[in-house]
């Protein structure tokens, strides 16, 4: 009954892990928005970004997902954390081994008995076995804080699938609307040049004057400065998604104009979905969950660590003989082990366990609040660049009015040509604003769904190239606390 005793009591311990078990903490999380919107759609868990109705921004983003290099190295990392998710947890198995040798000897004859074979043979094979029971939970922390690494390297790579697409789109927008930009330029570029020469043919004709041919050339050359920082933009941005795309830096592919994108529609949600939807919120909560089993961790090195090894098969001076009975060989041993003084040793390492936790904990708040910053940010630029673009459409109509009425004053001879060029000098600059502006407007959008996270990044992470599962990813594993 005594052993049976014993057996019980060990499971019964084996049961326990000291230090704290993980709670999530409260965080005061707002009722509502600052900016809400009245028309918003369930279209967090959807592809989103299909609803500018691009197909070309579409196949960009699954190319994107497709070869870029953050993507694979996160991938990478996944599977690099599962490694050390399996070799922490292995401890808590019997580890069972193997081992043999065979050798040969020779002694001074002086030192050898009487009939004694020399040189003499001998050799050995055994099996090994040993388990060190985890009484009091040590490798279960230190298992449950790699298993927190590894979910936490999971909502990273989920991160960075959901930086990957908004960075995309975005880049995108800013290229339509730099070449929206480069249309305006060019045209009015050419406008501005044909001004020139016919202003150089009356001042040729004594019909105007010199500063008025000078003017001109001012107003033309403005615009073919324009052009080259437009051009030098629209290069940047071509290999800056090129790199997103995994590609060497080059050309990129054209969809519609921008002016002819379709606005995405705002999803619908809470603050508090947030703790669910956001990869990064999900990390620092997985990455204080691992900085709390630390603490429980270094607690069990105050107390006994108990060792169970054991060892059978045979030795012998003949291999022949080596697996008969009569070369049997075993043994087991029991091994405990525990500090008396350390100087510091453990409590300095419970101490740092703690201080870890605190940080990860004060991290984790912040990154809540930095959400919540995040989406009030998008839902209000959202809000103002729609009036924002209302009225520079206005304004831009506006301008074209101006300037083609001080044209028609200057030809009558009503007005100086500073008139039609302080107009058109209002308009060129409030046509590449207009281009801009819609752009941002559309990015607006895109960094909304960026803050609020959602299902969707789920979507997108399957067309990403997957960690290579070595059985950890089951769901056992992957399941949220």
């Amino acid at each position: 009954m005594r052993p049976l005793a014993s057996v019980a009591l060990i499971a019964v311990l084996a049961g326990c892990a000291v230090g704290p078990d993980y709670h999530r903490p409260d965080v005061d999380v707002p009722e509502k928005y600052r900016y809400q919107f009245d028309e918003v759609t369930e279209t967090a868990n959807t592809q989103w970004w299909k609803q500018f109705n691009d197909p070309v921004l579409d196949q960009l983003i699954v190319d994107s997902l497709t070869a870029n290099k953050d993507v694979k190295i996160a991938a990478a990392n996944v599977e690099q954390a599962a490694g050390v998710f399996t070799s922490v947890r292995s401890p808590l198995f019997p580890q069972l081994g193997y081992q043999g040798d065979a050798a040969r000897q020779r002694l001074p004859d002086a030192l050898v008995t009487p009939g004694a074979d020399n040189p003499d043979s001998s050799y050995q094979a055994f099996a090994t076995a040993s388990w060190e029971i985890d009484l009091w939970g040590r490798i279960r922390r230190q298992t449950e804080s790699a298993r927190s690494n590894l979910l936490a390297t999971q909502q990273a790579r989920r991160g960075v699938v959901l930086s990957l697409v908004a960075s995309v789109a975005t880049t995108y927008m800013n290229l339509r609307a730099f070449d929206e930009q480069l249309v305006i330029a060019l045209r009015t570029r050419d406008n501005y040049a044909e001004s020139l020469r016919l202003f150089e043919l009356q001042f040729k004709y004594g019909v105007v004057s010199l500063m008025t041919v000078e003017q001109a050339r001012a107003q033309y050359e403005t615009a073919v400065t324009r052009i080259a920082q437009i051009e030098q933009l629209i290069v940047t941005t071509e290999n800056v998604l090129s790199i997103l795309l995994g590609r060497n830096p080059g050309p990129i592919p054209r969809g519609k104009p921008i002016e002819e994108f379709v606005l995405p529609t705002v999803p619908a949600g809470l603050p508090s979905d947030l703790l669910t939807r956001r990869p990064d919120i999900a990390q620092a909560e997985q990455t204080l969950i691992g900085a709390n089993a630390q603490i429980g961790a270094a607690k069990a090195l105050y107390f006994p660590a108990i060792s169970l090894t054991g060892l059978f098969g045979g030795a012998s001076t003949d291999l022949s003989d080596l697996f008969k009975g009569s070369s049997k060989v075993w043994n087991y041993t029991g091994t405990i082990t525990g500090p008396i003084f350390t100087g510091g040793g453990i409590s300095g390492q419970v101490a740092q366990a703690r201080a870890s936790q605190k940080a990860a904990l004060f991290n984790y708040e912040g990154t809540i609040q930095r959400a919540f910053a995040d989406v009030d940010n998008a839902l209000s630029a959202r809000q103002k660049l729609a009036e924002q673009l209302a009225s520079s459409v206005k304004l831009v109509d506006a301008l074209k009015g101006y300037a083609r009425l001080a044209l028609i004053q200057f030809n009558g001879g009503y007005t100086s040509y500073l008139t039609v060029l302080y107009a058109d000098q209002l308009l060129f600059p409030a046509e590449l604003e207009l281009a801009q502006t819609r752009a941002a407007l559309l990015n607006s959008v895109t960094n909304i769904y960026k803050s609020t996270g959602g299902g969707w990044i789920s979507e997108a992470a399957q067309l990403a190239p997957q960690p290579v599962d070595g059985g950890w990813l089951s769901p056992r594993v992957s399941e949220q606390p």
